[in-house]
């Protein structure tokens, strides 16, 4: 199969590599229909080592189950899914507390032990508490939407709930790319009253307004405040 290989800081290249499979009972292999990069990518990409092993990238996708280990049940070959950027068994002390990142039993995508997700297919460890599936569509602009949920709108909801926003509060998003773009659609569920997003791009900024955004502050250190 096809996926995308970093080598080292600079060096990604599309290249075959042995496919994906079930290698323990508790994984799903999920054919990948959607993946996206993600701004953590870019960690490695400046500073990856020459003499690091060479790595799978991607960690936010979603995709069809094509087939699961012999102790999956709540997961089923066709489902469609979303795959997080971690995995996790869902059962664990800290999964039960919310905590799934801290899974003792859990881990990331996109390392040289568990490869990542920018490729035709992938290998979901402990998959029945890490895949959530929903209604296959062939809606484009819906598929793009869930896609946000593998990573982006699951962090930028966080922060926002983190930050204890709620109704007739003000807030400040810092930051226009995507996660902070999820922080503004975030903040107008949540029933923010004032929406303050702090960027520099126009286009980002259009969609900031078009997601709830009520004011612009393009001013940044001292000016900013």
């Amino acid at each position: 199969m096809k996926a995308t290989v970093m080598y080292k800081a600079g060096d990604v290249r599309v290249e075959n590599v042995p496919d994906a499979g079930i290698v323990e009972p508790t994984d799903a292999l999920v054919r990948v229909t959607h993946a996206c990069i993600c701004g953590s990518d870019l960690w490695p990409y400046k500073s990856l080592a020459a003499d690091a092993p060479p790595r799978v990238m991607g960690h936010e996708s979603i995709g069809v189950v094509e087939d699961v280990g012999s102790e999956v049940s709540g997961i089923k070959a066709g489902d469609f899914v979303i795959m997080p950027f971690a995995f996790s068994d869902g059962t664990c002390e800290f999964c039960r507390e919310g905590l799934q990142t801290a899974c003792i039993h859990g881990g990331y995508f996109g390392n040289p032990a568990i490869a990542g997700a920018q490729a035709e297919a992938v290998r979901i460890p402990q998959a029945e508490g890490t895949l959530y599936a929903v209604p296959s569509t062939e809606d484009d602009a819906l598929l793009a939407s869930l896609l946000t949920l593998s990573d982006m709108m699951g962090t930028g909801h966080h922060a926002a709930v983190t930050a204890n926003v709620g109704p007739g509060k003000s807030v400040a998003v810092i930051g226009d790319g995507a996660v902070g773009l999820c922080g503004v659609i975030a903040a107008k569920r949540l029933g923010a009253e004032q929406i303050i997003i702090m960027g520099r791009h126009r286009d980002r900024i259009e969609l900031a307004k078009e997601f709830g955004a009520t004011d612009v502050v393009s001013e940044r250190g001292e000016e900013g405040v």
